[in-house]
């Protein structure tokens, strides 16, 4: 895969590659260096922690089926402190395996076995939305903003201020809270949410769903519990998120 013309990486942006099969982690390797990312390798659950909460990676291949704690629980220990992306790895037909790691925070996955192309996709569509300077377009900044009473989204930074606090949130939160803030007061079901805001069709685990809406009102209720009370759920219905009149 070469790389395309006028690509500029700044500062390399680092990735950690957790999987218990040194092939794989190899072969992971292999294909980021080449896209000039700086690789760093766990392979077992307990280092991986570790080394998430012990410096900043821009995001993390994080294998599901490990020896000791499993790629869910580091990423549900790693959600207590950290907002940096995951991509989870699973093996073909472990779906349900797939739900806990949605339920967990991860923000994507990619079927083992992979073509390298496809896990590069992936790595580069997370940084993307999770990279502040990605987003600034030609557009004036301030035209991507969306302004409540007690919520701020810049879309261009990727910025959430609420009650004047900056949020930290994952990309998916930040996907959903901005989908939902894109369309305000208007109902959302949760298999509608499903779709857009995770791209998944044959995925029928609605809980995922569900588990993110509470993690996001979580994080915005420490700053601000008006801003979390606009995320409203309509019942038997599914979300929306309710300008305070």
């Amino acid at each position: 895969m070469h790389m395309t013309q006028g690509q500029v990486q700044t500062a390399a942006q680092r990735i950690l590659v957790v999987d218990d099969e040194e092939r794989i982690r190899r072969l992971l390797r292999m294909y980021l260096e080449k896209e000039g990312y700086v690789i760093d390798e766990a392979e077992n659950g307990e280092t991986a922690l570790d080394m998430a909460l012990g410096q900043d990676y821009d995001l993390i291949l994080l294998d599901i089926m490990l020896p000791g704690m499993d790629g869910v629980e580091v990423c549900q220990k790693l959600r207590q402190h950290k907002a940096t992306p995951v991509i989870m790895l699973t093996a073909k037909g472990e779906e349900s395996n797939r739900v806990q790691g949605f339920e967990a925070g991860a923000d994507d996955y990619v079927v083992k076995p992979f073509s390298p192309r496809e896990v590069i996709y992936r790595v580069k569509a997370i940084l993307r939305r999770s990279s502040a300077t990605a987003y600034l377009a030609n557009e004036k900044s301030a035209s991507n903003n969306i302004v409540f009473p007690h919520l701020l989204i810049e879309h261009d930074a990727h910025r959430v201020t609420a009650g004047g606090q900056e949020v930290n949130l994952t990309p998916k939160e930040y996907e959903l809270l901005h989908y939902l803030a894109s369309s305000p007061d208007k109902v959302f079901s949760r298999e509608q949410l499903l779709k857009d805001v995770w791209h998944y069709e044959f995925f029928g685990d609605l809980r995922t769903v569900d588990t993110h809406v509470k993690r996001l009102r979580e994080k915005l209720n420490k700053a601000s519990p008006e801003a979390a009370a606009m995320i409203t759920t309509v019942w038997g219905v599914g979300y929306k998120l309710e300008v305070p009149r």
